[in-house]
């Protein structure tokens, strides 16, 4: 139960609770605003704070607020590890670390240097679910902020909008699997609804995707897929084929290099025997002219001159004849020499030429034969691209087939999973009964036997079924008393089941459009329940409301909270001063 709420701003109204029916009463001007914590007196403020201090995120909550981030707010009540309770306490200013006093754990995972401990939010959300609703280490789908939700409803969440849902946009699914575990049904077997329900969320969002132009082309459709598929696969064989036909040449760029100096140095060697066969020629010209000296003319011309030659002369012409032939010899001799030199270099490099010309060849033949490291290198990239496309079309084909037959799949487990379900529920029909006739016995005890009341559970095809009804004309005020119904039977079920959580806390808001006389059998049908089941009942009212409820015969009794908040003055709400 809860015993304290205080802050250590001294102007905070302090709050002691006491077991049974609480009812913490503010005094109302006209036209006040009670979903305005400003304008307001402080109710839904104090429900707010609540659930700061026992887990809830920071953001958005009141005591963010920069009027009051700086203050600490701690909250005692009873807890089922310590004889004497524990008292937590919580800052806007460092809201993600909580106090606790003394601490619920004694473990090095705390690393506790006293009887305190400052934990983390999780840590401490993570001791709420072990102590106060007992879950097990895995809990999926069953969060212990959602169950705590369930006793203290929030209206800044819309929590009243309806009995099984805490929050407008929580799944059918989600809320159900919660109430399961509350219920002692199987919440694991309801948890498999939202495994469902994600998947079918997926398979629309796939359809979608694959009706669009532009996204299509990543999901595609299967027919089409396995035509490319086909493709790409031919391509893959083809590349790796040539792999396995290609050989490396060992230093492919140095015989490259070599066979394009040994093709230069033909090129001039051919050249060069060009120029040389062009001088042999000339060479063996001029031979042929040194071989028959013509000096006959030399006689004739002096014969012409008409001059006799003297012996002298004779013998002087002579000897010039002789000296012209030694001349036209040595002429002779030096040019067959130089015909014999250029021969032979020529002959040298034919040989030179016929070596090169077997080096070249046999060059490129190896080069024909293979390629070089980097074009082996480029095959196998080529290789892994096309393989990477074609994992990728599988993968899509994989896909489009699982949404075409998914439907089917997502039907046949809907089926299997509602008759397990169905199985489940008739299994634990003593639960079920139990929460059934605790909701009829709650209503007929505020409407009696003219208006018929029930709560089904039952199993459904995209979840687990938990409805619980009033007949009425469309009535806010039985829609809220259907809630209310349906909280206290919630309640009586986890104090039964022998859960430590034993409180429930209303909002002013569930009593909207509520007429007197149920108003007056609600209050005192929640305290005659809290005191048979061994809860404290905590309710938050306006002072109209009670009025109403005092003149159908309500006897508030201990059951006023002190002090009374009121909105009527700047200090007279629950934190003692009016925010600008």
């Amino acid at each position: 139960m809860l015993r304290r709420l205080s802050s250590s701003d001294a102007r905070f109204k302090t709050l002691e609770f006491h077991s049974g029916l609480n009812i913490l009463l503010a005094e109302a001007r006209d036209q006040s605003s009670f979903t305005d914590s400003r304008n307001g007196a402080g109710k839904t403020s104090f429900i707010e704070l609540l659930h700061f201090l026992l887990g809830g995120k920071a953001d958005k909550n009141i005591a963010v607020r920069p009027e009051l981030r700086d203050a600490s707010f701690s909250l005692k009540l009873d807890w089922p590890t310590l004889t004497d309770g524990i008292t937590v306490t919580r800052s806007g200013a460092r809201a993600a670390t909580i106090n606790l006093s003394p601490s619920p754990r004694e473990s090095s995972r705390l690393e506790l240097i006293s009887t305190d401990a400052t934990v983390s939010l999780a840590e401490w959300q993570r001791i709420i679910e072990e102590d106060l609703f007992r879950l097990p280490d895995e809990h999926p789908g069953v969060s212990g902020r959602s169950l705590l939700s369930y006793f203290m409803r929030r209206s800044t969440a819309h929590a009243f909008n309806e009995a099984i849902r805490i929050f407008p946009r929580q799944s059918e699914s989600e809320a159900t699997t919660n109430l399961a575990y509350l219920l002692d049904l199987d919440w694991k077997l309801a948890n498999q609804y939202r495994a469902i329900s994600k998947k079918e969320a997926s398979r629309k969002q796939l359809i979608k995707a694959a009706e669009d132009p532009m996204l299509g082309r990543i999901v595609g459709k299967s027919a089409e897929l396995r035509g490319q598929i086909t493709i790409t696969e031919a391509r893959v064989a083809e590349l790796r084929a040539q792999i396995g036909e290609f050989r490396v040449v060992p230093e492919y760029e140095n015989l490259k290099k070599e066979a394009n100096a040994i093709a230069s140095r033909m090129r001039s060697l051919n050249s060069q025997d060009s120029l040389d066969r062009s001088n042999l020629s000339q060479l063996e010209e001029a031979v042929a002219d040194a071989d028959n000296p013509q000096d006959s003319y030399l006689e004739n011309l002096y014969e012409e001159l008409g001059v006799v030659i003297q012996d002298a002369a004779i013998r002087r012409f002579d000897e010039v004849r002789q000296f012209h032939a030694s001349v036209i010899q040595n002429r002779r001799r030096y040019l067959l020499e130089e015909i014999t030199s250029l021969k032979e270099s020529m002959e040298s490099r034919s040989a030179l030429l016929a070596e090169l010309g077997t080096r070249h060849s046999t060059i490129l033949q190896h080069l024909n034969a293979g390629g070089a490291l980097d074009g082996l290198i480029a095959l196998q990239q080529s290789l892994a691209r096309e393989e990477a496309a074609l994992e990728s079309l599988r993968q899509r084909y994989e896909a489009a087939t699982a949404l075409e037959s998914s439907r089917r799949e997502i039907t046949a487990m809907r089926v299997k999973l509602e008759q397990d379900m169905d199985l489940d529920l008739q299994e634990r029909r003593s639960a079920v009964e139990q929460a059934v006739l605790l909701f009829s016995e709650y209503a007929q005890r505020l409407y009696g036997d003219g208006r018929p009341a029930y709560l089904a559970i039952e199993a459904g095809a995209s979840s687990l079924k938990i409805t619980p009804h009033i007949e009425s004309d469309n009535s806010r005020g039985i829609g809220n008393m259907s809630i209310f119904c349906f909280d206290m039977m919630l309640a009586t079920t986890v104090r039964r089941r022998g859960l430590p959580l034993d409180f429930l806390v209303h909002d002013s808001h569930l009593f909207d459009g509520v007429d007197g006389r149920q108003l007056a059998s609600a209050l005192e049908l929640g305290a005659a329940i809290a005191e048979r089941e061994g809860f404290q009942y905590i309710v938050t009212m306006n002072s109209d409301e009670l009025e109403k409820a005092q003149k159908n015969g309500f006897d508030v009794g201990r059951s006023l909270l002190e002090p009374t908040l009121t909105d009527a003055l700047d200090d007279g709400g629950i934190f003692g001063f009016r925010f600008t």
